[in-house]
Parts: structure tokens; C-alpha cells; sequence
């Protein structure tokens, strides 16, 4: 067992209605010395599959012994997910572009402060919890800075991105503060979403983040090998151009498409008509990103997206 376990729940503001606007997070104390990890959820409101495994994984670790001290961020965007929206509605501003946050800011702004204050200025290693949203879904890890414990967390697909490519800036997220600031080791997980039942992308996260708790030495118990994985250093996002029923023809998850298969198209829901075929933009690609039912998206929503295999690496 823990030998504490304390509810923190610090103040940054007040909202209109008069209720606190806090930070809900659960500290379990071991009863040897070690590191923090600090483990986060829902930093975009619509990407809840993390937060789902947050409870999980509270309940299973809270009857373990653990060496040093996690401390959970289950919720890190209250406004914005209690509303099922990716930014809060408050400043429609995206949270992890914010950090380290400004205390006389905008809402999201104190709201990134509080957390760089609260949460990833007191921890020692940070596992940031994302994944798709209430349509696509999504299944990969960031490889940032350190590899190994990226890759403990067991996904057959990670993206190790180089920051002078274009659209791979990371200025405001998270890793301003654990990384840039602070030189600790950061891991972005990036799994579930979709209108599908998330239990398995859930499980996954449960067990992943359970091994790398094993890695870290922070619970007992023999690490699982990771799989055979695949390394790739860019990532293409693809959006639709015209709004409709988003088809999905591309392969699952975690597989290769080869140059000349669509990845979906968009039929309109009006008059039956392809408006759009939506081709991958690789020789070979793997999918990252994808829908994996018909669903109805507007002009230039999250629609895929593809790692490059050339010069992708084990």
C-alpha cells in the first residue's frame, strides 16, 4: 500500500458564477524516497481517453507499494472538457501553447501558470496523456527526450520530430516548462479517441504508463519488452477540404499505405456525390490518425494523419 495519499487542490482565479477555478490533482506518497512522476490528462478537452485511464490507474496504484512519490493531473482543462471542446470556451485559446502561462493573462494563461506552478514545476518526470478526439482516433508516442522511456510504454509507432521542419514547433506546449526549463525526461502518449468504445485504447494506456512506472523503478515488477517498433521523423496531417460524410478507405492503425491508396473521401450527405478524394502524400506511409467510422466533419477538421517511412528507423 501508499503509505499517504492527499487531494490538492490549489486556487488560481474565480469564475462569473462564484465558484473557484482549481486544480484537482492526487498525490500518492510511497514509503521509500524516490522521484515525482507526474502523470496529465486532458490538457485538450476533447481528448478525455487519458483522463479515463488517470482513474484507472489511481485505483490500481493506490493498493501498491511505490518507491518515491506520482502525482496525478486527471483533469487538466476542466472548462474546456466538461463542454466536450478541445480549448475552453472561456478564451477559446489553446492551452498547450501557453505555457509557461502568465498569472495576470487570459484565463487559459493563468490556467497554464497554475499548472507550471503547481504540477510540472514540482515533478521529476512528466507523462502527458493525449489522444484523438470525440471522432478521430489516434495511436502513437513522441519520442522527445528520453528515448527509453518513450519507447517503455509499448506502441508499435513513434515520432521523434525534428524541430527545424515546418509545423514542428513546440514554443508554449508543455515541454517548455519540463523540457526547455527544466531538462526533465517527457513523454507525450497519444492514443484512443473516436466514435468507437475506447476500453482497449484505455487498457492500453492503463497498462503502457504501468510499465513505464515498472522502467522508472517507481513499482515493482518485471518491464515488458517492448514490441518491434518503428521510429518515424516526419508526420503529415491531412484535412478535408469540403465538409461532409468523411469515408475512411485507408488500412488500421499502426499500418503501411503504399503511394496510390486513398485514405478516404467525403461523399456529400445531401446528394449522395464524392465531393473529395483524399490522397496519402508519401511513397510509403504509415497511418497515425485516422477515422475509423463515416463520420460527418466540416472543410479542414482533423481528417489524418500519416508518418513518412523514408527514413524511418527501429
Amino acid at each position: 500500500m501508499v503509505k499517504q495519499i492527499n487531494k490538492l487542490t490549489p486556487k488560481f482565479t474565480t469564475h462569473a458564477d462564484g465558484s473557484d477555478a482549481t486544480l484537482i490533482m492526487h498525490e500518492l506518497i510511497g514509503e521509500q524516497d524516490g522521484p515525482t512522476i507526474g502523470i496529465s490528462g486532458s490538457i485538450h478537452g476533447n481528448e478525455n481517453a487519458g483522463s479515463q485511464a488517470i482513474v484507472d490507474l489511481f485505483n490500481i496504484l493506490k493498493t501498491m507499494p511505490i518507491k518515491g512519490r506520482i502525482l496525478l493531473l486527471p483533469v487538466a482543462n476542466p472548462r474546456a472538457m466538461a463542454l466536450n471542446r478541445r480549448f475552453t470556451p472561456l478564451d477559446e485559446l489553446n492551452l498547450n501553447r501557453e505555457f509557461p502561462g502568465n498569472a495576470n493573462g487570459s484565463y487559459s494563461q493563468q490556467l497554464a501558470r497554475a499548472i507550471s506552478t503547481n504540477f510540472l514545476e514540482k515533478i521529476d518526470k512528466h507523462i502527458d496523456l493525449h489522444s484523438g478526439t470525440d471522432r478521430p482516433t489516434v495511436d502513437y508516442v513522441y519520442i522527445l527526450n528520453d528515448e527509453a522511456l518513450s519507447r517503455s510504454f509499448g506502441s508499435t509507432v513513434l515520432y521523434r520530430p525534428v524541430e527545424d521542419k515546418e509545423g514542428t514547433s513546440f514554443d508554449g506546449t508543455t515541454k517548455t516548462v519540463t523540457i526547455d526549463q527544466r531538462g526533465i525526461s517527457s513523454v507525450v502518449v497519444e492514443l484512443g479517441g473516436g466514435i468507437v468504445d475506447q476500453t482497449p485504447y484505455v487498457k492500453r494506456v492503463v497498462d503502457g504508463v504501468l510499465n513505464m512506472l515498472r522502467f522508472l523503478g517507481t513499482i515493482e515488477g518485471e518491464v515488458v519488452p517492448a514490441p518491434k517498433q518503428i521510429v518515424v521523423n516526419e508526420i503529415a496531417g491531412i484535412r478535408p477540404t469540403q465538409g461532409g460524410w468523411l469515408e475512411p478507405l485507408c488500412p488500421p492503425l499502426g499500418q503501411v499505405i503504399k503511394k496510390g491508396e486513398l485514405l478516404g473521401r467525403v461523399v456529400s450527405p445531401y446528394t449522395f456525390e464524392v465531393l473529395e478524394e483524399i490522397k496519402h502524400p508519401y511513397e510509403n506511409g504509415i497511418m497515425i490518425l485516422s477515422h475509423l467510422s463515416r463520420n460527418l466533419v466540416e472543410s479542414g477538421d482533423y481528417g489524418f494523419m500519416v508518418g513518412n517511412m523514408e527514413g524511418a528507423t527501429d
